[in-house]
């Protein structure tokens, strides 16, 4: 007989009585444990016991148990279902079907990651952040690739990926912008384009930020126009204009230069607001106006290559780099002549330098009283 506590006053109870009253209770909660009803899109978290055949079977407490079958692991083909899950591991698994006559539950583990991936995109979508996602496979009209354990879409207009096959881009990993996340269509639509504008948005502020008048900079010669060619620094293009090319004449940037190929030149000028840049690849040549200072004077007779012709005079090659301008009205005695009518493009002649400006860059000749023999280089 044993005596217990009741609303304040003591009273017997037999032996037999608690443990009736124990084990009514104890029936009660194993009742309750076992009573729970698992539902369609729960998440719930299970061990694994073992890898079949065609499945993974899974220990979820109680008196059920699960099964994932092998298209329900990943969302990424997989070589080796143990590189994704292994026997003893502890995971959270989505209920795609609830117990069957047998109280199996088929259950997924992609669908758990699926989830936590939307969420995560659409958290990085709003905050505008930049991901990383691997190329799975090329695709009519752009990219497959893999995110989170999800597929997303690259349209081709928004990849810039350059110097590749489409075989190889499959496993090239880049970095991308989202555009669109639905996940009732379960659609996903990334962009590398604007990645890639942010992220040379941000280099070509560094850039500007290190770049001064009279620096060297090595780059690639990525476009060349009549006027000149645009050279790519690491993310900022700089302008090499046509003048700033060679200290010789240049008909055209392309005479010169080839798209790809690498030069060294010198930091012209440097516009910050604007993101300008002006190079010189001229600059790093030693300068042949300096060089004739001490080669020629006024009155000395030259020898020469006519270069350009224009209505006003012919410009003569004196010297490598170096262009000296003869007017027409120094062409010949006679009045009203016309350039062309004495001299032509290619031609060697021998001719006075009249005014000698080399610290201005002026130099101007004469044929004026020269003999009729020297026009052709005596």
């Amino acid at each position: 007989m044993s005596k217990i506590l009741v609303k304040g006053e003591t009273v017997s109870v037999s032996d037999q009585q608690l443990e009736e009253n124990s084990r009514s209770e104890f029936e009660r909660l194993l009742g309750e444990t076992f009573s729970y009803r698992f539902e369609q899109g729960d998440i719930i978290t299970g061990d694994v016991v073992r890898i079949e055949r065609d499945g993974v079977l899974v220990d979820v407490g109680g008196k059920s148990e699960g099964f994932v079958p092998f298209k329900e692991i990943s969302n990424i083909p997989i070589d080796n279902i143990e590189d994704v899950i292994k026997v003893g591991d502890r995971l959270e698994f989505y209920i795609l079907r609830e117990e069957n006559e047998n109280g199996q539950l088929t259950l997924s583990l992609k669908r758990v990651a699926q989830a936590r991936g939307w969420v995560q995109l659409e958290e990085q979508k709003k905050s505008d952040e930049t991901i990383r996602a691997k190329i799975s496979a090329v695709v009519k009209g752009g990219v497959v690739v893999d995110v989170y354990g999800l597929r997303g879409f690259v349209p081709a207009s928004q990849l810039r990926v350059k110097g590749t096959t489409p075989e190889e881009l499959i496993g090239m990993e880049i970095p991308m912008k989202i555009l669109e996340t639905d996940t009732k269509r379960n659609k996903l639509i990334l962009s590398q384009r604007l990645a890639v504008q942010e992220e040379k948005a941000v280099q070509r502020e560094k850039i500007l930020g290190t770049l001064e008048s009279g620096q060297v900079v090595t780059g690639e010669v990525v476009r060349i126009a009549d006027f000149g060619a645009f050279i790519d620094l690491g993310g900022l293009d700089g302008l090499l204009p046509i003048s700033e090319i060679s200290w010789e004449r240049v008909s055209h940037p392309s005479d010169v230069l080839k798209v790809g190929q690498i030069i060294s030149t010198k930091v012209l000028k440097v516009d910050k607001e604007k993101g300008h840049i002006s190079l010189s690849l001229k600059q790093m040549q030693p300068d042949p106006w300096k060089e004739i200072e001490d080669k020629f004077q006024e009155g000395q007779v030259v020898n020469g290559k006519v270069r350009k012709i224009q209505s006003f005079g012919a410009f003569v090659q004196i010297y490598p780099g170096v262009d000296a301008l003869l007017p027409t009205v120094e062409m010949s005695e006679q009045p009203n002549i016309k350039p062309e009518e004495i001299v032509a493009v290619g031609q060697e002649l021998k001719a006075i330098i009249k005014k000698f400006a080399p610290k201005e860059h002026k130099i101007s000749l004469s044929l004026r009283g020269m003999d009729v023999s020297d026009l052709l280089g005596g």
